[in-house]
Formats: structure tokens, C-alpha cells, sequence
């Protein structure tokens, strides 16, 4: 069996997410503990299946309590001090589902995740009939609310002169990101902000496709930003006033910097990708931080292994990857609601265009290649010794895929696609189509000879 991807269960609900899976899920899951939360999305499909996630744990003798339909962000935070199961699919179709577990407020680990698929594989028997669990429902989203403004209050300026445009997507933000900004003092313009599992106003994850009538509202609307979620609320997007999107690794670089800047150790650490821009390096260090990274879908792995591996004076300030952030003083969970209200008072107090002006925005490329999964092991090995080769001026690390990076701090990474049948290939230099074409074509070589 092959459950878990890089962020939980997720599939079509008519062969992959069904409601005998999440029965089983949550059957497995309840060897783990002896409390959960079970919180859902605003799918059509969601509701059914937490209560077949419920089902199963309370018939291993588990304590429910159901938080019923509430961003991923809020579930995360009520799971802190015991376990919790989230029902969605993030950003994918309306036609998909998927089931997140938590313990502490932090995504299972792949050991954890790992526990459960062999349970599910061997099945495991109900508890006799009279040690059953029970249910419970409980309100979160008002202390979660409130928990986000009071800890986004730490930063920045009250936002009471800053107009934000939000754009909910449809999805879970809805409940979430509007109201917290209006209590932080923000006036705030929302779009899309009623729950609907179809999606009817664009797809749910955000993209500069698909936010391209939104970009048009932020511009028309003379708001000084705008923010676009995707179906649950841990992703974030952030747009100008101008209504142009800013790359996602500007807004980590901002963030990454701000949370090093303040720091009180000597040691701030922020947890990063393979794929993210060394802009985000340079205000880091400039900060007096310093960069860990780790493979992508893995930021709590990143966290636990700085932490484990950590001397006096050392703490993760921030983690993130593109369009997902972790707040470590706030929780151990992706929280997009909780950038929203940082990034809003960090904007009020010093505008956008300032704090972007510190950061170097060199051009940034992500191309895939055409590669088979069967191909895949054979491509990357070849290209440990082929990509050094063809280009000997560059450092190179292989710990997450080939990472090239050049003197001027040019840098390109391939790496295999964990879900689709490519080699992805991203690269950041003032040269950058130059240098995506001469990586492409050692890539193409490869995967060509790895089928000959």
C-alpha cells in the first residue's frame, strides 16, 4: 500500500478516499491515543467521510470531540495536547478528498504515517461493544480566531489606515482570514467568501491563472494588498496593489527575515526547501540566521531534526516552502490565516514596496521534463556525475535531488517529481533562461539514455 503522499491521504473519492478508507483510518489511528479532534472542509464529500473517520475511532475506544467544518489551520491548533484527523484535499479538484492526522499540532511524521498504512493493510478489530468511545462537539474557530490576532498583535503596526483584499476561494478562509483582519483593525474587502465544495468561482488552489480575475478586483479596488487561499486555508497567496502576485519567495524572505531579526537566541534557524530562492539565504544571514533545508512536504522533519540536533542557543524561528509557513512561536502547523495577519501588520508598519526593496529579486524559472516513474532512480543517479561535469564551476550538493550553485549565487536544482512523471528543474539567475536550456538539455539526455 501506498497511502500517504507528501501531505497526508489524498484521491478521488470514488476508488482512493472512500468511506471504508476512512473508516480504517480512523480505526488505526485510534491505537495512537485516546483523545481526537475530527474536523472537515467545505467538500461535498467531507461531512460523510468524518463520520466514517469518527466511526472508526470511537469504535476503537476513542474520545471524539467534532470540531465539524473549519480551516486545517484551526483543527491543527486544536489538536495540541492530543490527536486530531482533518478530512480534506487542500487545493485539488472538487472531485478529490484526502484525511490529515495530527498529534500535538504537528502533521504525523512518515513513521507515524507509516503505523497506520500497516494497520490498515492487517485491518484492526473494533473493541468490545461496551468499551466503545464517544462524541462530543466542540467550538474551536472562535478560540483559534482569537489565539491568531493576539499573537499577529506581536508585529508590525495596527493595520486601521490598510485596505486588504481577500479572495477565500470558496474555501475554508471563508471562517477565517476576513473576520481575523477586521479584528486586527483592517478594512477589509472579500471575495468568494462562502463556503461552497464545488468551487464554482475558480479552482482551489491559486494560481496566476486562476487569480487572474481577483488581481483585476485588487487593482479596481485601490487596496493596498491582497490575499487568495486555496480550500483549507494553510496556503497563501499575496498580491500588490497593483494586483500582480509577488513570488512566493519574496514573501518567505520577508517573513523568514522578520522572524530572525527578532530573535532572542544566538542561534535562529529557518527551515527551508531545496527549491527555494537564495534570496531568501541572503536576508536570513544578513538577519544573523542561518538556513536548513529539507526535502519538500517535509518542514516538521526539518524542524525535529534542527531541534534534536540542537546546542544552547539554538531555535527554528520560522520554516516554510513556497506559499506555506510554519510559525514555530505560534504552532507547529502550515497557517495561512496566521501569515495573512503577520504579513498585514508587518505591511502596516513599513509598506510592501520597502520591505521588498531589501530583497533581490533575480529571475526565477520552474520547467518540467517528460520523465516515467520506472525511469526516474536511474536519471537521477546518472545526473549526480553528469550535471557536475557539465558544469565544473559550480558547487553541488545531492541531498534533495542536484543542486548547482554558482559564484554570483546563480543556482539551478533537479529533482523527480514525487507525484507525476517528471523531472522538475528550477532555477534562479540574472541569466536564467540561459541556464534553464543548458540544464534541459543534460536532463533530456539523461532521462533518454536511462530508456535506451
Amino acid at each position: 500500500m501506498e497511502l500517504f503522499g507528501t501531505a497526508g491521504i489524498r484521491g478521488g473519492v470514488d476508488e482512493r478516499v472512500t468511506p471504508e478508507l476512512a473508516l480504517s483510518v480512523g480505526r488505526a489511528a485510534g491505537q495512537d491515543g485516546e483523545e481526537f479532534v475530527v474536523g472537515y472542509d467545505g467538500r461535498v464529500t467531507s461531512p460523510a467521510l468524518a463520520d466514517a473517520v469518527a466511526s472508526g475511532l470511537e469504535s476503537t475506544g476513542v474520545q471524539v470531540s467534532r470540531v465539524g467544518q473549519v480551516p486545517t489551520p484551526a483543527l491543527a491548533y486544536a489538536s495540541r495536547g492530543r490527536r486530531g484527523v482533518m478530512v480534506t484535499a487542500s487545493h485539488n479538484p472538487p472531485t478529490d478528498n484526502g484525511l490529515k492526522l495530527f498529534v500535538d499540532g504537528q502533521e504525523y511524521d512518515d513513521e507515524a504515517e507509516a503505523a497506520i498504512e500497516r494497520r490498515v493493510e492487517d485491518g484492526v478489530a473494533p473493541s468490545p461493544w461496551d468499551a466503545w468511545g464517544d462524541s462530543l462537539t466542540e467550538a474551536v474557530l472562535p478560540a483559534y480566531r482569537g489565539a491568531v490576532v493576539e499573537y499577529a498583535r506581536g508585529f508590525g503596526a495596527d493595520p486601521d489606515r490598510l485596505t486588504v483584499a481577500v479572495d477565500c476561494g470558496n474555501g475554508m478562509a471563508s471562517v477565517g482570514t476576513p473576520r481575523v483582519l477586521r479584528a486586527l483593525g483592517a478594512d477589509v474587502v472579500s471575495t468568494e467568501a462562502n463556503v461552497d465544495g464545488h468551487f464554482p468561482a475558480r479552482e482551489s488552489k491559486p494560481t496566476p491563472e486562476t487569480l487572474e480575475q481577483f488581481s483585476g478586483f485588487v487593482a479596481d479596488t485601490t487596496a493596498d494588498l491582497g490575499f487568495a487561499h486555496d480550500g483549507d486555508a494553510d496556503r497563501i497567496v499575496v498580491l500588490d496593489s497593483d494586483g500582480a502576485i509577488v513570488h512566493e519567495d519574496t514573501v518567505l524572505a520577508m517573513l523568514a527575515e522578520q522572524y530572525t531579526a527578532v530573535a532572542t537566541v544566538d542561534d535562529p534557524v529557518v527551515v527551508t526547501t531545496p527549491n527555494a530562492s537564495g534570496r531568501i539565504d541572503e536576508r536570513v544571514e544578513a538577519a544573523g540566521g542561518r538556513i536548513e533545508r529539507v526535502r519538500l512536504g517535509a518542514l516538521h522533519e526539518g524542524i525535529a531534526r534542527v531541534r534534536a540536533a540542537a546546542m544552547s542557543g539554538t531555535e527554528v524561528v520560522f520554516a516554510a516552502e513556497p506559499w506555506k509557513h510554519i510559525h514555530p512561536a505560534f504552532g507547529g502547523w502550515i497557517d495561512g490565516v496566521a501569515s495573512a495577519a503577520v504579513l498585514t501588520r508587518l505591511i502596516a508598519a513599513e509598506g510592501l514596496a520597502t520591505r521588498r526593496a531589501a530583497i533581490t529579486e533575480r529571475p526565477y524559472r520552474k520547467v518540467s521534463v517528460d520523465c516515467p516513474d520506472a525511469r526516474k532512480p536511474a536519471v537521477m543517479a546518472a545526473l549526480e556525475t553528469e550535471l557536475p561535469g557539465a558544469f565544473p564551476e559550480s558547487d553541488v550538493a545531492t541531498d534533495h535531488g542536484v543542486r548547482l550553485t554558482y559564484p554570483d549565487d546563480s543556482w539551478a536544482l533537479v529533482r523527480p517529481s514525487g507525484t507525476e512523471p517528471y523531472v522538475r528543474i528550477y532555477a534562479e539567475s540574472d541569466e536564467v533562461e540561459t541556464l534553464v536550456t543548458d540544464v534541459r538539455a543534460v536532463v533530456e539526455s539523461a532521462v533518454e539514455s536511462a530508456g535506451s
